[in-house]
């Protein structure tokens, strides 16, 4: 499997933009399909992002569908998701997962490789 750590959490005003990284070792990560997702408390882990292992196909949960980018880099084994214009309720634990497939995936279970997470908090 793929390790992965993520990366340029933290506190940010509503409207404002942060990015967040996702870094990968171990594997391959080229033939990797990438995913972010996030959790809130007292919530379920949510669908993000995702994007295929070329980059070519991406696909957006609808709640930050034209404000968040998802991006990848295989030469440097990075990933990341850029946050524009966030509201509070983006607020959550942010985590990157992979998984050896070029399948654009939407769910947690479809997912084998995962980094611990990363917080961000948005203000009003």
């Amino acid at each position: 499997q793929v390790q992965l750590v993520e990366s340029g959490g933290g506190l940010v005003q509503a409207g404002g933009s942060l990015r967040l990284s996702c870094a990968a070792s171990g594997r391959t990560f080229s033939r990797y399909a990438m995913g972010w997702f996030r959790q809130a408390p007292g919530k379920e882990r949510e669908f993000v992002a995702a994007i295929s292992w070329s980059g070519h196909r991406t696909y957006y949960a609808n709640s930050v569908k034209g404000r968040f980018t998802i991006s990848r880099d295989n030469a440097k084994n990075t990933g990341s998701l850029q946050m524009n214009s966030p509201n509070p309720e983006d607020t959550a634990v942010y985590y990157c997962a992979a998984d050896y497939s070029d399948y654009v995936a939407a769910r947690t279970y479809e997912y084998a490789s995962w980094g611990q997470g990363t917080q961000v908090t948005v203000s009003s």
